[in-house]
């Protein structure tokens, strides 16, 4: 028991609104969706997210914590539905993006992740190009999270993604430390 916080529980990564948590890299990325759709509703959003990418990538933790933290996702109204492959998963979430925004007002906004390693962000050069060619809606968007593999460790060659998301004109956030 801490003092004057009352009992602590490993959930509290996920349930804790404010304040410090201690989570891993991995959990912060569980976290996020519940973190932003919070936001939203707290600024009067409908908010839901769709959380889609490719088991065998580097982030291959990633999706075993969702299905850890699925009561918590489900609160929340988030749905994970890894996909066969990053092709597959790639078009779930851009064509919920691109549908939100030919609809003037989406009923709900959705929060998308895609997440796959270097070789499935080459094989999704073209829904990428063409999702971030379509844009979103003014709420609403995908996050792409790519799992490089700088040492081929878990594919047949080293990739690294920045090129590739470069090339379909896609943000993207490069951070060089932890704080970052």
């Amino acid at each position: 028991m801490g003092i004057n916080q009352g009992p602590i529980s490993l959930d509290q990564k996920y349930t804790q609104a404010s304040g410090h948590v201690f989570l891993t890299g991995i959990q912060a990325l569980v976290r996020l969706p519940m973190a932003q759709i919070r936001r939203d509703r707290a600024a009067g959003l409908n908010t839901a997210g769709f959380i889609s990418g490719y088991r065998g990538s580097p982030l291959g933790g990633y999706d075993q914590q969702l299905v850890a933290a699925r009561k918590h996702l489900e609160q929340y109204g988030i749905k994970f539905q890894p996909g066969v492959n990053e092709d597959l998963a790639a078009n779930c979430d851009l064509g919920l993006a691109a549908a939100q925004s030919v609809t003037r007002r989406p009923a709900r906004r959705v929060v998308g992740i895609w997440y796959g390693k270097g070789p499935g962000v080459d094989r999704c050069g073209d829904v990428f190009r063409h999702g971030n060619a379509a844009g979103s809606a003014k709420n609403g968007g995908v996050l792409c999270l790519a799992g490089d593999d700088h040492g081929a460790k878990s594919s047949t060659v080293p990739h690294q993604s920045d090129h590739a998301f470069i090339s379909a004109l896609m943000p993207y956030l490069y951070p060089s430390s932890i704080h970052e």
